[in-house]
């Protein structure tokens, strides 16, 4: 979907109507229940309404017939037909040239109009602030999430230098070398599955700066809006920085290959000693959970060797955006059988053409051997997620409650037993792993829950837990804030239903039904809240209520929660300024405001604000003070 998006970017030009963006909160119109309110004339809404539909029809067909014959050109391809490699010397400006004048000029006119209903000024926060004397004022580090700092090759031995400094995931030059050459793209994307580290004769490391990180793809942003709004405020290299990672790997062996938390903290202490500030740290989504084993490491004796001091001294806050504290629930099908909503939904056509170009036991065996991405299985046990009859998110309404995960309509084989807890899902998954990847994973992480403060205490001296929030504490830093903004009202995976997989052709025991819908369930998948990737819980537990117990937090630091409802634009491709998607906030407007206003020294002004049931469901979770 996102290759579309930007092939449709292409061909309209840079277009201004892709970043979320609103004018900064506090505009000049508000409601009478305070929510902010952009103005659009009846006629201009009239016109809006009467002219894109047709136009969108025209434009949706003519690339639709693009894409269409780009597809049949892969698919040829498979049968010596067409050569596709003539079609990565296509430049795709010159598609121009062969699209109707008539699709480009209502494209073009879509988007005028797009841009014209909304304020996509791509710094309109920052200079907003600016005007207000907000201006930089901590050094700020950034640590990205999952999957969104791209990877280069720096491998020189003969199957690695088509490629060398060039990036085999987050551009382009992946796209062709996964179309062209899928076996070798494999065996450098995929960590030695004994060691965890790079298989012999293979060096991808991550990219490094403010590119690893503000595009995914040309034209798929992720971080270039916080990055342009912190620039109106001031920033620069010189005191904002990018703490890029390989995301596939551990963080014991993050430390070991690349010493990125030695890295790490030499980057924070810098910036403290040229400005005479505090550092501001912040992560999105996984990058949370890096960031959190990063304060254990930092203080421990014979890692970071920083003392129990190091956090109060050098940072003054941690903005914590969409952070999986307590995991992704969709990681865990994802390493089960290689699937998860965005596959149990395709259309048969399109599961066709998935499983030829890379089959779910592929899929499987990319993610397992990746075991960074394994950090976000879900943490907390039944204690959070439930039990066989409860959980704390259920509805009043469920016809069958979140807390059997796993669940199989047919029960009647090992391969498919009664319905499981996540614990008890956690365990299928280990027996029905390869012994390698079980080793990873339990010599890697602890998915449990520390009840005593005794335990939390003695925690702290074993890095398999320093990534696990309910089984460590927060530093013993009471000057340090934490914010935790995240976005909320988005379905968000929750459960699935699965069969044993009886196709002959499949190397798997079981698979997502995806035959199955009734009431809650569709497609085998059962939906919950959170942010469209991380369930509520993960987000928003230690946020509203774990971290304000004295066992996790004994120095009392101070924690402020902001949600955002996710009121997506309709005709915006990415949701608009006012998205909760879980990547897709990072343009939202009140997002960034809230970011600068913690970098500018401002953030005693950040009022709290729930707009979820967080709270009510933080109470019902299974964990108690001392």
């Amino acid at each position: 979907m996102s290759s579309l998006h930007t092939l449709r970017r292409r061909v309209l030009g840079d277009s201004s109507s892709e970043p979320s963006r609103a004018s900064s909160p506090n505009p000049a119109f508000k409601d009478k229940h305070g929510e902010h309110v952009t103005l659009v004339s009846t006629s201009k809404l009239k016109q809006l309404s009467s002219k894109r539909s047709k136009r969108r029809q025209w434009l949706v067909f003519g690339l639709g017939g693009l894409f269409g014959v780009l597809i049949a050109a892969f698919f040829a391809q498979q049968h010596d037909v067409i050569n596709l490699e003539g079609l990565m010397d296509v430049n795709i400006d010159s598609l121009l040239d062969v699209i109707p004048a008539g699709i480009v000029k209502d494209a073009k006119d879509i988007t005028r109009h797009e841009r014209e209903t909304v304020n996509y000024d791509s710094f309109a926060v920052g200079l907003h602030l600016q005007s207000q004397g907000v201006k930089a004022r901590h050094p700020v580090i950034m640590i990205p999430g999952v999957i969104s700092t791209g990877l280069e090759s720096w491998g020189t031995e003969e199957v690695s230098r088509q490629y060398f400094r060039k990036r085999l995931w987050g551009s382009w030059s992946m796209m062709r070398a996964l179309v062209l050459d899928k076996a070798s793209w494999k065996r450098h994307i995929m960590l030695d599955k004994l060691t965890g580290l790079d298989p012999p004769g293979i060096k991808l490391r991550a990219a490094q700066g403010f590119d690893a990180a503000d595009f995914f793809i040309t034209g798929y942003w992720i971080w270039s809006h916080i990055l342009e709004n912190l620039g109106a405020l001031g920033y620069d290299p010189s005191n904002a920085f990018t703490a890029a990672y390989d995301w596939r790997l551990s963080c014991g062996k993050l430390e070991l290959r690349d010493h990125y938390f030695t890295r790490l903290k030499a980057h924070i202490e810098t910036g403290f000693r040229t400005s005479g500030e505090k550092v501001v740290l912040i992560s999105h989504s996984m990058g949370s959970q890096v960031l959190f084993y990063f304060l254990h490491w930092v203080e421990a004796e014979g890692y970071g060797d920083g003392g129990p001091d190091w956090v109060d001294t050098f940072v003054d806050s941690w903005i914590n955006i969409s952070g999986s504290m307590l995991g992704a629930l969709k990681g865990y099908p994802a390493v089960l059988s290689g699937e998860m909503k965005d596959t149990a939904h395709l259309n048969a056509f399109a599961v066709y053409g998935l499983e030829r170009f890379l089959a779910k036991h592929e899929r499987v065996e990319l993610f397992r051997s990746m075991p960074g991405a394994s950090s976000m299985l879900p943490i907390g046990g039944n204690a959070v997620w439930g039990n066989k009859t409860f959980a704390p998110d259920d509805s009043k309404n469920q016809t069958v409650s979140y807390g059997t995960f796993i669940n199989f309509k047919e029960s009647n084989s090992t391969q498919s037993p009664a319905n499981l807890t996540v614990e008890e899902s956690h365990s299928y998954l280990m027996k029905n792993s390869d012994t390698w990847y079980q080793e990873q994973i339990q010599s890697t992480y602890s998915y449990g829950v520390a009840h005593s403060r005794a335990e939390v205490e003695r925690n702290g001296k074993d890095p398999r837990k320093w990534m696990n929030p309910l089984e460590t504490r927060l530093p013993l830093a009471p000057r340090l804030k934490v914010y935790c903004f995240y976005g909320v009202g988005k379905p968000t995976e929750r459960s699935y239903w699965y069969r044993e997989d009886r196709d002959p052709t499949s190397k798997l025991n079981v698979t997502i039904d995806t035959a199955l819908s009734y009431g809650e369930i569709d497609r085998g998948v059962v939906m919950g809240e959170g942010d469209g990737t991380v369930p509520l819980l993960s987000n928003g537990y230690m946020c509203a209520k774990g971290w304000r117990m004295n066992r996790y937090n004994p120095a009392g630091v101070t924690i402020k929660v902001y949600e955002m409802p996710h009121e997506p634009d309709r005709f915006s491709p990415r949701g608009g300024p006012n998205t909760g998607d879980h990547v897709d906030i990072l343009g939202r407007a009140s997002l960034n405001d809230l970011i600068l206003r913690v970098v500018g020294g401002k953030g005693n002004r950040v009022e709290e604000n729930y707009v979820s049931n967080i709270r009510e469901y933080s109470e019902k979770v299974k964990i108690y003070d001392d």
